[in-house]
């Protein structure tokens, strides 16, 4: 049997349709309790978020275009895969991201100023993790994160901080990565830890269908999804246009791999609506067709027809519509403030204390610079 007439289709979890309705898929009916369970202020939370991104978003290219980035890299169509996991997660746990989960660091507290910083290249990391919700930081070099995230997953394990029934302190780990990253060596030398060690950890892809400008088809015959199985941990498939299910099934997922039932791996099935970065033009590869199609299975689109159904009032949109705009407003205003990082801002941090060789290196580096002083004239 040729290989393009065998069946590698995987089912996918899906809660509201692309209509908007809260039709749950027969995959779907194990994870609706814990849909149920959401107060409305959390659903209500999820709207908002999905829609400071979408707006945010829009800010951060305006910036790149007007010479105030070099990079932007966009998030638009993948709301709600980043908003339903990012919610699903406990404080305690530890979320490793990629480069465009900017929604993500944003629920856990992190400033999205300092996203804007590292995109503008005045910062050499962006931000300190514990002060900042356990969100660590982004990885530009593909796929090496998920090495990062399976490592502080087995230290977890070493120092007895999940897998204790105590659901308060038990920690997990959350790692983002793409379909693109999938290809990499990276990826996979971490399923086989993770599945080999057992660690407390969630792999998250957010398939939006394209690495650049290569399709998920030309990377895989089949859903990545089945990947988990063929590295020995549960791989599920979910709608990520959906955030019902992106939230469920991340949930679930976690509590699992707190409780000490090892890793599992999560596809969520998105699309990228704009460029893969703003150094990239995605009208090169992909059909006006395509993203139509994508168009209309919008994910903050459903989820708003869905809770407008449940009673949302049109205040409630418009108010979130004036949250969206303030935040992007805010920060243009603060990106728009920030300046170059001072020469000493090099040599910080390469050791824990005070070394003679960093003060040898400073000094001769000020002697340097101040050599071309009056050279002008």
């Amino acid at each position: 049997m040729a290989a393009s007439e065998r069946d590698f289709t995987a089912p996918t979890v899906q809660l509201l349709t692309p209509e908007g309705a809260l039709r749950p898929s027969p995959e779907a009916e194990p994870y609706l309790p814990l849909v149920e369970a959401l107060d409305d202020a959390t659903l209500q939370r999820f709207y908002r978020d999905m829609t400071v991104s979408r707006r945010l978003d829009v800010a951060g290219a305006n910036l790149q275009r007007q010479g105030q980035l070099a990079l932007w890299v966009p998030s638009s169509g993948q709301e709600a895969a980043q908003v339903g996991s990012a919610h699903a997660a406990r404080p305690q746990d530890h979320l490793f991201p990629s480069y465009r989960e900017h929604i993500v660091g944003m629920i856990r507290g992190l400033d999205p100023v300092r996203i804007l910083a590292l995109l503008r290249g005045i910062t050499q990391g962006g931000w300190n993790p514990e002060e900042n919700g356990n969100f660590h930081l982004y990885t530009l070099v593909l796929a090496s994160q998920t090495l990062h995230a399976t490592g502080y997953a087995m230290g977890l394990q070493f120092d007895g901080a999940t897998a204790t029934g105590d659901p308060e302190t038990d920690a997990a780990v959350l790692v983002y990565y793409g379909d693109g990253s999938t290809s990499q060596g990276d990826a996979n030398e971490a399923l086989v830890f993770a599945s080999s060690y057992e660690t407390p950890q969630v792999f998250f892809i957010q398939n939006n269908q394209w690495a650049i400008s290569v399709p998920v088809s030309r990377q895989s015959r089949s859903p990545l999804a089945l990947r988990g199985g063929g590295f020995g941990m549960p791989g599920v498939r979910v709608d990520g246009n959906d955030v019902l299910a992106s939230y469920a099934v991340t949930r679930q997922s976690l509590e699992e791999a707190r409780a000490g039932q090892g890793p599992s791996l999560i596809e969520a099935l998105t699309y990228r609506m704009g460029a893969h970065t703003t150094a990239d033009d995605p009208t090169k590869y992909r059909t006006d067709d395509e993203v139509a199609y994508w168009a209309e299975r919008d994910p903050i689109a459903r989820y708003r027809t869905w809770l407008e159904s449940r009673g949302a009032s049109a205040a409630f949109f418009d108010e979130v519509d004036q949250e969206a705009s303030d935040v992007a407003a805010d920060v243009r205003r603060r990106a728009l403030e920030l300046t170059g990082p001072s020469r000493a801002s090099i040599f910080e941090h390469v050791y824990s204390e005070p070394h003679p060789l960093m003060t040898e290196q400073h000094a001769w580096l000020d002697e340097f610079e101040n050599s071309f002083d009056g050279d002008a004239a």
